[in-house]
């Protein structure tokens, strides 16, 4: 580690890089939430198809709630780590239970996964991951002393 004053660490040029593409991943997971909340039923089947367009028609608040806890937190935390603030770790953590709260009502509150294409699975399972992967990322660079 390179330490540019007393015990404050030279932040690694991969922490901007890993950073910037995160909060970009969590930029376009608020534009999707965005797109999906003004889109209209019928525009939703021709673009999701009918199963999910139902789904999400049908889908509890709370689920809905989720999505935007989820993003909103997610870029949040994103934007937190670029100013390389350890309170990034809040929302982070918030993002990652909303995702969890989220993915779980699709997988397993419903059978609409079973309509679902293998693409989107693995899109959805990537969701997951890279919001676990976040929250410890976030803890990480605080424990090295590059977020304060």
């Amino acid at each position: 580690m390179v330490v540019t004053e007393i015990g404050k660490p030279k932040t690694p040029w991969w922490f901007w890089l890993v950073s910037g593409i995160a909060l970009l991943w969590n930029l376009m997971g608020v534009g999707a939430y965005i797109s999906d909340m003004n889109m209209s039923h019928a525009d939703m089947v021709k673009n999701y198809g009918q199963a999910l367009a139902d789904a999400a028609q049908s889908q509890p608040a709370f689920v809905t709630g989720a999505y935007a806890f989820a993003v909103f937190g997610g870029a949040l935390g994103c934007l937190l780590l670029l100013l390389r603030k350890k309170n990034a770790i809040w929302p982070l953590l918030i993002s990652l239970l909303a995702v969890f709260v989220q993915q779980g009502y699709s997988w397993f509150g419903t059978d609409v996964m079973s309509s679902v294409p293998a693409a989107n699975k693995v899109m959805y399972i990537a969701i997951v991951v890279v919001a676990i992967l976040l929250v410890w990322f976030a803890r990480k660079m605080t424990a090295k002393r590059i977020l304060r």
